[in-house]
């Protein structure tokens, strides 16, 4: 039986087999889709952190440096641009959903 290739077992974009559209694409999404991500993470801590609103607003702004780094981390430690893409989306669904939630008035 022939063992699995790598391609196969991955689903795969068509930037996938093109090594430098991979790495445009790819760096778009960290600069672009990593800010997002960080934005939405400041917005939601700022939110979501039981701290008197100045020192919410400031804890949530350096853990978004945080979260932006490991965003732009993980886009170019994903196996795949779907999954990199996957990633950010998921991401920055959970910190919206967060913010939602944790707004005052929000999903009363």
């Amino acid at each position: 039986m022939k063992p699995a290739d790598t391609a196969d077992t991955y689903s795969t974009c068509f930037a996938d087999h093109r090594p430098s559209l991979n790495i445009t694409l790819r760096s778009i999404m960290a600069v672009f889709g990593s800010y997002g991500v960080a934005a939405l993470a400041a917005a939601a801590f700022a939110v979501g952190l039981p701290l008197p609103r100045t020192d919410a607003v400031m804890a949530a702004i350096m853990l978004s440096f945080l979260i932006y780094t490991l965003a732009v981390i993980w886009v170019f430690a994903a196996a795949t641009l779907l999954r990199a893409a996957a990633g950010l989306v998921i991401a920055a669904a959970v910190f919206a959903a967060w913010q939602w939630l944790a707004a005052p008035g929000g999903a009363a």
